[in-house]
């Protein structure tokens, strides 16, 4: 009797700790990282804050439970979505602009949870949780690298490998530049893109350009 009632238990706390970790990120993302507190977490699960101490010893250990979670589906959807066997098949250039077009949109429809993420992880620098995270956004980033070297011959940087880590390096900080980093960029409006498409037309020239790769005329 023991082992029939054991197994909807398990499912039942299997439940409600997923529900909990989504309700952790999203109160994150809508919150920040003062914000997401465990009686404000325990709510939006639908659970007792009681339920989620029971979980966690406390809300930092939520958290880095959540991020770590988020970073590797991040990197699994990476990885389903390209294959280095699917990257071959697309022109480099038409590669880049996907990529570039997938990174502005989801920078922009993440950008609250993408800078409490960043906030809390470097606000733990030198802990193995900070140093796991990062190893994950390594593996990330090195697996896109991979991905364009797959067209290596196409680059005529005389260092292709050194060049497309440097161009999506280039990418990456300014997208955290321009989305992330909070303050006032009004000072810059003028030599700024006026809008997103524009935005993603010079990034994408920035990127090929650096990399040695002329772009056709659309």
């Amino acid at each position: 009797m023991a082992k029939k009632t054991l197994a909807p238990q398990q499912a039942r706390s299997r439940e409600s700790t997923r529900r909990l970790l989504k309700a952790a990120a999203e109160v994150l993302g809508q919150h920040g990282v003062e914000g997401a507190t465990i009686p404000r977490i325990a709510q939006h699960a639908g659970l007792t804050p009681g339920a989620v101490y029971r979980r966690f010893p406390d809300k930092d250990a939520l958290l880095e439970t959540v991020i770590i979670g988020i970073l590797e589906r991040q990197d699994e959807r990476l990885r389903m979505a390209h294959t280095p066997a699917m990257a071959r098949q697309i022109p480099l250039p038409v590669f880049a602009e996907q990529l570039i077009a997938s990174m502005l949109v989801s920078y922009r429809a993440n950008a609250r949870l993408l800078r409490a993420l960043r906030q809390f992880v470097q606000g733990r620098d030198h802990t193995l949780f900070c140093k796991k995270a990062v190893r994950l956004e390594m593996r990330t980033f090195q697996y896109v690298a991979e991905l364009f070297l797959v067209h290596r011959k196409e680059v005529k940087h005389p260092d292709p490998q050194m060049a497309v880590s440097f161009a999506l390096m280039m990418l990456t900080s300014t997208l955290i530049e321009l989305i992330l980093v909070d303050h006032d960029l009004k000072n810059w409006q003028t030599v700024l893109p006026k809008d997103d498409q524009s935005l993603k037309r010079e990034l994408l020239r920035s990127f090929l350009s650096y990399l040695g790769i002329e772009q056709k005329a659309n």
